[in-house]
């Protein structure tokens, strides 16, 4: 664990140092200091997944019922290699996305929050005692808050940011409550005594609600999602991606840490987790079909995807109480490995979006078009993120969504009980909807960005990112084709990872991966995507050896005899989404605004439709209203009179006394 000290030790170093020089080297400094950090944290990571080795590093703390106790097993290791991989590669991307803004704004503080918030982050997937864990969640929290609000020039930025940090402190306060009821139990808050409140079912329920709550929130459950799609917009696209890649993925680690401490699991756990699944999976990707605003888009995606996991963490929960091995391991599979999956090409897509708004200054699907042209390896590296994304074939989204499908699937098959059976069902036609509202979902965002022509100026005179952004998209483009490819051969790496919350042996777990049939099957498509890529590459190497040397022209498709189409006759983003979201209608809100032509001559006419949150708009705007109110009614209470507020302390001490002494 001294590789992983000295990690922490870089990227707080870093930090520090970022506040002192100049800006011109920062540019160089901090994605070093990243990659450095990264490289030292990834041998122990390595040590924990690959030699299966459980490292330890324990010192003594003065605080009261704290310690340093930081461990790596194959769990940690899970997200903590997640967590690098991503901050890395962002951290490069980020040299180039800042450039621009050097003389305007402070890089230094961008980089002293950046790096914090990677050993954060790393802080709180390896904490062994409650209340480090605690001190490195909140940490992670208010160094993400600043680099949300980092251009707070912009109003919506600041009351992005606001939402953001408002929502994670109502997080924190369950998780907080969470840790009080398990240390009251256990009589201790390291992580290893925590394995005694498997005896106390009916606290055991209640800390998994409390998991639910605390940890879904900074995860994005539906409905305690509503800063995601204000705060992902509002950040930079290097920390959106570090954002929706794998912060909100802490929230999925803490649940998988309680779970495993709180021994079986009753039925309606496992139901509990499907249901939120299905719910934040559906309408995740209802809301951002219906989005024009690029990366509100990818901010209700991200809620979808979350969804994912967790209907993966549900069957896996059923599997697990009735006691089958196959369904438990497969469903917690594919949530594992689709943490990792999503990181990749969310990370790809955010980074994509970002270099759309960098060359166009433009968010809006509608103001853009026709950047393949201008933009190819951006334009490439985002159609296979959406392909991805979508859970296609040869990709990685594709492998761990397989595995969810599997596992509820065997659920179908071998139930014993209405209660996995049910559940079961429930996710595999939520996962089936998702599965096709997702293709049409980025069908959309791809083609009215990529494809066409430009429908603005800036769309017209963009222009490719720099070296310093593209290599990341690549290199990220290229691990969503490598873990489509390869995701069948980490299934006893992930074995590993989830055995923790499934309590399956390793020896099971080897037979499971070898004599399944589902599994048989993944093999085989993976083999034969694996080929027809191989040889679409040949095919492409041989039509480029036998077009050289020869002149190449290019013309427009037949259209009719019409030469001159212009951007007003192609798909907007809201007229290409159209009949999903009226469809849909009762569920999403959406609003239309219409200005109809009118009289013989008409000059013209206007159309517009907006889609908001219906969390925000009608439970949360509501909900707070009414406290707004209330507390206004308290303000009777500041009266400005010294000697009333003295006597109103004097009446609380009283108070106390009488009741402790009753």
């Amino acid at each position: 664990m001294l590789w992983l000290v000295m990690s922490f030790g870089v990227f707080l170093a870093g930090a520090v140092l970022s506040l002192l020089l100049p800006r011109r080297v920062l540019r160089g400094f901090g994605p070093a200091t990243a990659v450095l950090g990264a490289a030292l944290g990834f041998v122990p990571v390595t040590q924990a997944l690959w030699r299966g080795r459980e490292l330890a590093w324990d010192r003594g703390w003065s605080m009261p019922l704290g310690a340093f106790r930081f461990g790596m097993d194959a769990l940690s290791a899970w997200f903590a290699g997640a967590i690098l991989l991503l901050s890395t590669l962002a951290a490069i991307y980020a040299a180039g996305y800042l450039r621009d803004q050097e003389e305007r704004r402070n890089t230094g503080v961008f980089w002293f929050h950046y790096l914090l918030l990677t050993a954060s982050m790393l802080a709180v997937v390896t904490a062994r005692n409650g209340v480090l864990f605690l001190l490195a969640w909140e940490s992670m929290a208010l160094t993400s808050f600043f680099l949300v609000i980092f251009e707070h020039e912009d109003a919506s930025v600041r009351r992005a940011g606001w939402i953001y940090l408002i929502a994670t402190h109502i997080g924190t306060a369950f998780i907080l409550f969470l840790f009080a009821l398990l240390g009251r139990h256990s009589g201790t808050l390291d992580f290893a005594g925590f394995f005694a409140i498997a005896g106390h079912r009916g606290v055991a329920s209640v800390v998994f609600v409390l998991a639910v709550i605390g940890f879904g929130t900074k995860a994005g459950f539906m409905p305690l999602h509503v800063w995601l799609p204000e705060a992902h917009p509002a950040a930079p696209s290097p920390v959106s991606a570090v954002l929706s890649g794998v912060m909100i993925k802490t929230g999925i680690y803490g649940l998988l840490r309680i779970l495993s401490f709180l021994g079986t699991p009753p039925a309606w756990w496992g139901w509990t987790l499907v249901v939120i699944g299905a719910v934040s999976g559906v309408l995740g990707v209802l809301f951002a079909v219906a989005q024009s605003d690029l990366k509100r888009l990818l901010a209700f995606s991200s809620v979808e995807n979350l969804g994912i996991i967790t209907m993966g963490m549900g069957v896996g929960l059923l599997g697990v109480t009735f006691r089958d091995p196959l369904m438990a391991l497969l469903g917690f599979s594919g949530a594992a490995l689709h943490v990792l999956n999503h990181a990749v090409f969310k990370g790809l897509l955010f980074l994509g979006a970002g270099s759309v708004v960098h060359a166009c200054h433009a968010r809006d699907l509608d103001s853009l078009g026709g950047l393949q042209k201008r933009m190819p390896f951006t334009g490439t590296t985002f159609l296979i993120g959406s392909a991805a994304i979508s859970g296609l074939p040869p990709f990685n989204g594709f492998v761990s969504e397989f595995l969810v499908y599997a596992g509820a699937f065997c659920g179908i098959v071998t139930a014993t009980g209405t209660g996995a059976l049910s559940g079961a069902v429930m996710a595999v036609a939520a996962l089936a909807l998702i599965g096709g509202l997702a293709l049409a979902c980025f069908a959309k965002a791809f083609g009215v960005m990529f494809l066409g022509e430009p429908r603005s100026g800036s769309a017209a005179h963009a222009r490719e990112a720099g070296a310093a952004m593209r290599w990341p998209m690549i290199i990220l483009a290229a691990l969503c084709l490598l873990l489509g490819l390869g995701g069948p051969f980490l299934l006893p790496v992930l074995a590993a990872v989830t055995a923790p919350v499934t309590g399956i042996p390793a020896e099971l777990s080897a037979t499971i991966v070898r004599e399944t049939p589902a599994l048989q099957v993944l093999w085989k498509v993976t083999a034969a995507t694996g080929a027809l890529v191989a040889l679409a590459l040949l095919l492409g190497l041989l039509r480029a050896r036998l077009l050289s040397g020869r002149e190449v022209g290019a013309t427009v498709t037949w259209d009719c005899g019409y030469v001159a189409p212009t951007a007003r006759m192609q798909y907007t983003a809201s007229s290409f989404a159209d009949p999903i979201v009226r469809m849909f209608g009762a569920f999403l809100g959406t609003r239309d605004r219409i200005s109809r032509p009118e009289g013989l001559f008409p000059e013209g006419g206007h159309f517009a439709s907006d889609t908001p949150d219906v969390s925000s708009e009608r439970l949360y705007a509501p909900l707070f209203a009414r406290l707004e109110a209330f507390m206004a009614r308290l303000r009777i209470l500041q009266h400005g009179l010294l000697h009333l507020y003295i006597l109103m302390i004097v009446l609380s001490l009283l108070a106390l006394l009488v009741w402790k002494l009753r």
